[in-house]
């Protein structure tokens, strides 16, 4: 993963990576194990997608605002995007295979 930069708030971090051509805004489909991206509805399963940078975000005052900004890349499909998750108490627990790589990768890369 490349050096983090530091951002404020969740919406500084996705403009940010955006403006840094990760264009694709992607969706968890826990059902099929895969990311889909909104705006051409193609997917990428784990195999197929790397996280280049994740960033935390804490809930001042609620928990329940806590999120996690990916940003993913996939050589074989020629994509870069953006994921916006959210972690903690009031996080979704689905245990499909993506969700379960992208907390294997978040742990990783806070150690």
């Amino acid at each position: 993963m490349e050096e983090k930069l530091a951002y404020d708030t969740v919406s500084a971090a996705v403009n940010d990576l955006i403006r840094r051509g990760y264009s694709c805004d992607f969706n968890i489909n826990p059902d099929q194990d895969v990311l889909v991206c909104s705006q051409n509805s193609k997917s990428l399963s784990p195999e197929e997608f790397k996280i280049d940078e994740v960033y935390r975000f804490e809930g001042e005052t609620d928990p329940g605002d806590s999120m996690i900004v990916y940003a993913i890349s996939s050589e074989s499909q020629d994509m870069k995007g953006v994921l916006v998750n959210g972690y903690g108490i009031y996080a979704d627990g689905a245990t499909s295979k993506v969700v379960k790589y992208l907390d294997t990768q978040t742990q990783h890369d806070t150690k």
